[in-house]
């Protein structure tokens, strides 16, 4: 029905226009306008005030409005940011979102739920990262609920190298559709460049959740008022914007005849208005070796002067230079190697992708790099712009961060071990760690970004003892909460656990422990060092050597913090703490490992291992 001009208090203009867009509205923008037009309007219909019309039209629009309940499983931080930037951007379309780490987390609660997103890292041999454990032994119990009403979508991050690519996301996409949930959109898993593919699941969940938004919005996001910025000196600086970061200080940390290069930068931030805590990493976006590229440019025989494109917006650079800093050239995974298949007939290549072959992939992908791929399996009938498609970007490397930015304003400092080794008749280097150790002086800069790890975080009662577990670089982080803790004046007990290969030559930052020791920031201090005896002995060995005090630190409320590798060292210590509960506590196997799970659930047993 169209407005009669002659009989309504519009201009005919104005009555025209009204005749071509009320035809047009649905029934939900209808209701939009109306409430919008009664909260302008100065007069109502007797009996009824303007917010009594405007709150029944602001109830019936949030009824109409399904929640966005964000959850996440993290790691070292990644999975969290991008649950807070997706937070963010539902908030600007006026959504009413509910985030949440997956340990603080009410399983039960998922009933209740109506859209969820998951988005989480995976761990190892595909396990789901610390703070999702609880969580997903949930969903994987005979306790969890059925989920008909649930939509969902999974965004699952990991590192193809490994077998159990993205596992923990699968499972949770797999698991809540057995229990009843519609997948809202498809889950995606994306490797260590996540960046690209996370945006486009983003902007695939958004465009779901808005055709089926019951009350309209403004379109376009970008349009929208953002949350308030509280921050006063937030930083420009980010992992989309690092900053590049002058190098002060690039000192080696082990004497003469050892083994190792363990590198100590200090970092000047003056200007970046970057702030970390205890327990932070610090991203760091290195460049390969020039040698390395320009050994893969001869071996191609291509031209380091092509033009070529590095991103989905064009960006074109030298191709020299597009290898030394964006592309990964270090190391094989599998979706590489089906990639670069289809850019040759090499039938052995195609053999050596079977799944009969499975473990003979693994074993050609461990320790070799992309010159043994082009070597072993070519010709290559096809261009470097296309060969180059196949290749992910470099991964940014995450450093614990070594220091206090209380005790060192506009600083920041790592501890970075150099990886060097021998394999398939080549020397390897690593990508970042070598970069710092022979390619780095100081006036140099590095682009960097501050990764926040809530997953690792002291105490907040500063009276709460601390146990902390570390072998090498992965006692960077203790040095960080020791400077924390003498510059706020902490008074609960310090036990570190430290170890290393040589006594001589490794003892990192040995002279700061034993000030700390004598000044009584450090109460306890172990040491390992496994070479100076003819038995190996480990961090694992010490603490259980110590078990009863250990034990009784444990019963005082004491918090557990190791760092470290995760393949050897985190699985012995944590076998080591278990036992101890066993022993000392007079636990069973199922009793002790509740107690850590309590733990690691009240915080009290964090992780940072790699």
């Amino acid at each position: 029905m169209q407005l009669q001009v002659t009989n309504s208090p519009f201009s005919q203009e104005q009555g025209e226009l009204l005749n071509q867009l009320l035809p047009t509205l649905t029934e939900t923008q209808k209701i939009w306008l109306s409430g919008y037009l009664a909260n302008t309007q100065s007069t109502v219909p007797s009996g009824q005030s303007n917010v009594e019309t405007n709150t029944a039209l602001q109830d019936s629009a949030q009824n109409k409005t399904r929640e966005i309940t964000i959850i996440y499983g993290s790691h070292t931080g990644n999975c969290e940011a991008l649950a807070e930037e997706l937070s963010k951007k539902l908030e600007h379309q006026e959504y009413k979102v509910t985030l949440s780490s997956m340990e603080n987390f009410k399983p039960k609660g998922l009933k209740k739920v109506e859209d969820l997103l998951i988005l989480t890292s995976t761990h190892g041999d595909g396990d789901p990262p610390d703070n999702a454990i609880s969580l997903y032994d949930f969903l994987h119990s005979k306790r969890a609920p059925e989920l008909e009403d649930l939509r969902y979508s999974v965004l699952s991050l990991g590192d193809s190298s490994y077998e159990f690519y993205c596992q923990t996301g699968k499972d949770f996409d797999a698991r809540l559709e057995e229990l009843g949930g519609e997948r809202l959109y498809p889950r995606v898993d994306c490797d260590l460049d996540f960046e690209e593919p996370a945006e486009e699941w983003f902007d695939g969940v958004l465009a779901i959740l808005n055709d089926t938004k019951d009350v309209s919005q403004a379109g376009d996001p970008s349009s929208q008022p953002g949350p308030k910025d509280t921050t006063e000196n937030q930083s420009n600086y980010s992992r989309k914007n690092p900053f590049k970061a002058e190098i002060l200080e690039n000192l080696n940390l082990n004497g003469r005849g050892s083994n190792k290069e363990t590198r100590h930068l200090e970092l000047d931030l003056e200007g970046a208005n970057l702030e970390y805590e205890p327990g932070d990493s610090l991203g760091i976006f290195p460049n390969n070796d020039p040698v390395l590229v320009d050994q893969l440019l001869q071996e191609m025989d291509w031209n380091a002067e092509e033009q070529v494109s590095i991103n989905k917006q064009g960006e074109l650079l030298p191709l020299r230079d597009a290898l030394i800093t964006t592309f990964e050239i270090t190391s094989l995974t599998k979706p590489l190697l089906e990639k670069a298949s289809q850019l040759t007939n090499n039938e052995e290549l195609n053999k050596l992708l079977s799944p009969e072959s499975k473990e003979e992939l693994q074993n050609y992908i461990y320790g070799r790099d992309l010159i043994d791929l082009v070597q072993d399996y070519g010709p290559w009938p096809v261009s470097a712009a296309e060969f180059i498609k196949i290749l992910r970007k470099i991964p940014v490397r995450l450093y614990s961060i070594a220091s206090s930015a209380k005790a060192n304003p506009d600083e920041v400092h790592l501890t970075i071990g150099a990886v060097r080794y021998d394999t398939n008749g080549r020397n390897r280097t690593g990508v970042c760690s070598v970069q710092c150790a022979e390619r780095s002086e100081s006036g140099d800069s590095l682009p960097v970004f501050v990764q926040r790890n809530q997953n690792f975080k002291l105490p907040e009662n500063p009276d709460t003892p601390v146990i902390m577990i570390g072998a090498g670089t992965g006692v960077a982080p203790y040095r960080a909460f020791l400077e924390e803790r003498e510059e706020i004046g902490a008074e609960g007990e310090t036990w570190l656990f430290f170890g290393e290969q040589h006594f001589v030559t490794d003892f990192l930052y040995q002279v700061e422990w034993q000030k700390w020791l004598k000044e009584g920031v450090l109460s306890r201090f172990d040491v390992a060092f496994s070479r100076d005896t003819s038995e190996k002995i480990y961090v694992q060995h010490r603490m259980l050597e110590k078990g009863r005090e250990i034990y009784q630190w444990l019963e005082n409320g004491a918090a557990v913090y190791v760092c470290g590798d995760e393949k050897y060292m985190a699985k012995d210590v944590e076998a080591a703490l278990l036992f101890i509960l066993e022993q000392e506590g007079g636990m069973s196997k199922e009793a002790a490992e509740q107690y850590l799970a309590d733990m690691r659930n009240q915080k009290r047993y964090q992780r940072d291992i790699y």
